[in-house]
């Protein structure tokens, strides 16, 4: 599947009356949406809707702005406007809408200032107009960037910060995340409503059965599997069974095995036009669901890795975590608390799978499990920490209500030993006690899994749930 981008649309706003009265204002102030557009990277669509001066040119770049289906809007305040004019964006377009006041000037030459020189500097003179108008009429409250052309640096931040959040935003948009098999047995946090998913994202929950991928499973073929084989041997650390007793070797039927299981998973995230996929399945006594469903971990850290998460035991919600990671640029892996340590005061926090070599701070290792322990089936595992520096950390929940909300924290990843169990460990430490994050995390009520990303990323999360209106708990 390919990444879809956000889409922004970009409309600049001016006040007619001003035309015939100051020659060449017009042709000057169109220029700011060119300048902003430049703030852009090549990983969104920017669509510039045009320079609005009347109500009638609103309404006429409204239609354009449903036709193009953008994620967002940009508004850039050119100068004073009536609130008019902004009127119809907020009435009619159900997208975040940021306001936009760049003023060309530092500060203006008090002393040989003409009034076409303020006009010209009259970015935010509206905002508050503009704002309080979005209020009286009932829609949200627009967002701003305010700065001085000077200021570049932090004009780029914004709008990467705006990037970031729109791109998973978009992520869920016309999106079809697969649900396979059935939730782990008796891990009531994992329970979804997927219509409650549908409400809070807008994506859909596409219920797949295990037979289908059996039947892709059927159809690989010896060279399909060859070339598999050979992607995974370039690509992970094949070790020895490790003094985990449940460790074994890996032989070339197993590494087979995987690789046919990799190629089945891709056909059936490609049929389905899956954007992530939530699965688990238990099966019974070595049944061939069995086999395919403990031996998915290969496959399904592929296309973790290439930004389709595929969340393990059904997590639903944490595929939606691992989502929201991975289009903010922390590429998101598969995780859960693990023993914490008194003397180094970190959390081990990892899991069996999925997850995200692309983060990971060495060549990734596999060996054999002979069990996945509370779990049915023997199979190649992943064993990797991820990269020391900032990492992110998010739970999708649900309250008691049964509404989604987020858990959202901040750590650093550690250098240090991990557990040689073939299990994802990352040593993370807080700017807290471990102790006291354990106590404050748990205490948020949180679904048990989390996206585990690389970088701080935290800013751009926040963002996403609000303009989502997903109410979000940081544990700082």
């Amino acid at each position: 599947m390919e990444k879809r981008k956000a889409k922004v649309g970009i409309v600049a706003l001016g006040h007619e009356p001003y035309w015939p009265q100051f020659e060449g204002l017009k042709e000057e102030l169109e220029k700011k949406s060119a300048e902003f557009v430049s703030y852009f990277s090549s990983d969104t669509e920017v669509c510039n809707v045009g320079f609005v001066d009347s109500v009638d040119k609103a309404f006429a770049a409204v239609q354009e702005c449903k036709k193009l289906d953008i994620d967002a809007l940009f508004i850039i305040m050119t100068t004073y406007v009536t609130s008019s004019v902004a009127a119809p964006f907020a009435v009619y377009l159900d997208v975040p809408q940021i306001l936009v006041g760049i003023q060309p000037l530092d500060k203006l030459d008090y002393a040989n200032t003409t009034t076409y020189m303020q006009l010209c500097n009259d970015d935010i003179c509206a905002m508050p107009e503009v704002a309080g108008v979005y209020e009286r009429l009932g829609k949200d409250m627009p967002y701003f960037i305010i700065a001085a052309s000077s200021e570049t640096n932090k004009i780029k931040e914004s709008v990467a910060l705006w990037e970031k959040a729109l791109s998973a935003k978009a992520a869920f948009k016309y999106a079809k995340i697969g649900y396979l098999g059935h939730t782990y047995e008796g891990m009531y946090d994992m329970n979804s409503d997927p219509t409650m998913y549908t409400k809070t994202f807008g994506c859909h929950i596409k219920m797949l059965e295990m037979c289908e991928l059996a039947q892709y499973c059927h159809e690989i073929s010896k060279g399909d599997i060859d070339a598999r084989v050979d992607l995974i041997q370039n690509l992970f650390d094949i070790r020895e069974p490790s003094g985990d007793p449940l460790t074994d070797y890996v032989k070339r039927e197993d590494l087979e095995w995987s690789a046919r299981l990799s190629v089945a998973l891709d056909m059936l995230v490609e049929k389905n036009g899956l954007t992530a996929l939530a699965y688990y399945y238990k099966g019974e006594a070595g049944n061939e669901y069995e086999r395919i469903a403990s031996n998915l971990i290969i496959g399904n850290t592929l296309l973790t890795s290439k930004g389709i998460p595929l969340a393990g035991e059904a997590d639903l919600k944490t595929a939606a975590s691992m989502l929201i990671t991975n289009r903010v640029g922390g590429g998101g892996s598969f995780a859960e608390l693990h023993p914490f340590d008194v003397h180094d005061d970190i959390v081990l926090i990892g899991h069996d799978g999925p997850h995200n070599i692309s983060i990971s701070d060495n060549k990734p290792i596999i060996r054999k499990l002979k069990r996945f322990h509370g779990k049915s089936g023997s199979g190649i595992s992943v064993e990797f920490n991820i990269k020391a520096g900032p990492i992110t950390l998010l739970s999708t929940s649900s309250d008691r209500n049964g509404k989604i909300k987020f858990i959202l924290s901040k750590a650093e990843s550690m250098k240090g030993a991990i557990p040689q169990t073939c299990n994802t460990n990352t040593r993370c430490k807080f700017n807290m006690r471990a102790t006291e994050f354990l106590e404050k995390w748990c205490a948020a009520g949180p679904t048990h899994h989390l996206a585990l990303g690389s970088g701080d990323n935290s800013e751009a999360i926040k963002l996403f749930a609000k303009i989502s209106h997903i109410d979000l708990t940081e544990i700082k």
